[in-house]
């Protein structure tokens, strides 16, 4: 069968999945099966189900099968936009009841015309200065302070992303990271041409071994981590396995990309850059500290690298706006910034005791400070199912499709945002969630 052929065939599939004739959730057969059904070698029943996983019209389970995903769409799979389910434990975005009233008085005087005339200006991607200095007293943590000179801004952490990897990565080159990792970074290394290359993990985070294989296989050309509270794992690196990670990239010449937005849940860890200062490159933002519609993105970069990235921030149309880099520095130099910080570290500790009190009993993955967890569901149940079940129940949740680099290796698994409910949304969500963990999926189904 020719090329054309077997995208013709997967045109085929995708028509019946639009048209409602496989449902999401639906098992696709084994590719022998399939293969055998349709008179096709084995081998291009391989290239349909390939076609259909990277159009994200398909997902795979491992050691389950091939089903129907849960949204299906044509293209490049990328994450969705904020749902308006009435408990979402889906986008990870801490909201406290009292920070809107601190965030107002923290910007009062913003509004005055002389302020604006110099916010509402052209801003530069370096910022100003005293934007610099404030923003690396703020970012300092556990013995590291970052050098004023070599912080750049941009409009948002995943626009600091953007900005490194195309720094870094050329158009074609690989990038190793995390096997189940932060679900933007797939996007954007699709939409720039770069291919991630899935490390394994351990109960450590990502394997020292694991990067060394993968160079060997084909060189990469930086590494992207998140070390402290990973998403979606929870996972922190303990010191041991973060000086190896760093001793392995530094042996391959690597540049490591440490995604520090969670770091503020977990004071007491070490930055990377604080062991390899001259290797590695500091990602945060203001988003899940303060609010995600008031969003700042900080890149602390070495200083052999400050200037390609100043040029990826400028080309891309990453810079971030005078008005955010006036309001983040008055909120960072007022105090509320940490304040906020603070008080979403308490808030994070109390919503993960209530989880694991409704959780009891189930497999979850959790970190103590952190806003998330990731639940191993039981054997009757599949990501795309349960997901599917719990939106029934006016429940958003995140499968562990959505984490995985690789189409096809995702766990049998979903990720529990909980910063966005109230506290009683939360406990309602969460019992709703337990309850439905109990129930086996046939019998769920056919009490709808």
């Amino acid at each position: 069968m020719s090329r054309f052929d077997y995208l013709k065939l997967a045109d085929v599939l995708a028509a019946e999945i639009a048209d409602g004739v496989l449902k999401p959730g639906d098992r696709l057969p084994p590719q022998r099966s399939f293969a055998y059904e349709r008179k096709i070698a084995v081998s291009t029943a391989s290239r349909v189900y390939t076609e259909l996983l990277r159009r994200g019209l398909v997902v795979g389970e491992v050691g389950r099968g091939t089903f129907v995903s849960g949204e299906a769409r044509r293209g490049v799979a990328a994450a969705a936009e904020p749902r308006s389910m009435r408990i979402d434990l889906e986008f990870n975005f801490p909201l406290l009841t009292t920070q809107s009233a601190m965030i107002a008085k923290s910007l009062q005087g913003l509004d005055r015309p002389d302020v604006l005339d110099v916010a509402l200006r052209p801003a530069a991607s370096v910022g100003t200065a005293t934007a610099r200095a404030v923003s690396a007293q703020f970012l300092a943590r556990n013995g590291w302070r970052p050098n004023p000179d070599h912080i750049v801004f941009t409009a948002s952490g995943r626009q600091c992303i953007a900005a490194v990897l195309a720094a870094l990565v050329p158009a074609g080159g690989r990038c190793g990271v995390e096997a189940l990792t932060y679900p933007f970074v797939k996007g954007i290394a699709a939409r720039l041409g770069v291919t991630l290359v899935p490390l394994a993990m351990d109960e450590n985070g990502v394997r020292p071994d694991a990067v060394q294989k993968a160079h060997r296989e084909a060189r990469l050309s930086a590494l992207y981590v998140q070390p402290v509270m990973h998403n979606p794992l929870g996972i922190t690196m303990p010191p041991e396995r973060r000086a190896d990670v760093l001793r392995v990239a530094d042996k391959l010449g690597l540049p490591a990309i440490e995604d520090a937005v969670y770091s503020f849940l977990d004071g007491e860890a070490t930055p990377l850059a604080a062991l390899a200062p001259d290797s590695c490159i500091v990602i945060d933002s203001l988003s899940k500290k303060v609010a995600p519609g008031l969003a700042l993105g900080f890149i602390v970069a070495p200083p052999r690298l400050r200037e390609a990235i100043m040029a990826s921030v400028r080309s891309g149309g990453w810079t971030a706006s005078g008005y955010a880099l006036a309001a983040g520095q008055q909120m960072i130099s007022d105090g509320t910034v940490a304040e906020l910080s603070r008080l979403k570290r308490i808030d994070a500790a109390k919503r993960q005791q209530l989880a694991a009190k409704c959780l009891s009993g189930f497999e979850i993955e959790a970190n103590s400070k952190s806003y998330h967890l990731w639940l191993t569901l039981p054997a009757h149940w599949r990501s795309q199912s349960f997901v599917a079940a719990a939106a029934r129940r006016d429940i958003a949740l995140t499968p562990s499709t959505t984490f995985a680099v690789l189409p096809g290796h995702a766990p049998n698994a979903v990720r529990i945002a909980l910063g966005a409910p109230t506290m009683e949304q939360l406990e309602l969500g969460l019992q709703t969630l337990a309850g439905v963990l109990k129930a086996r999926e046939e019998d769920f189904d056919s009490t709808e």
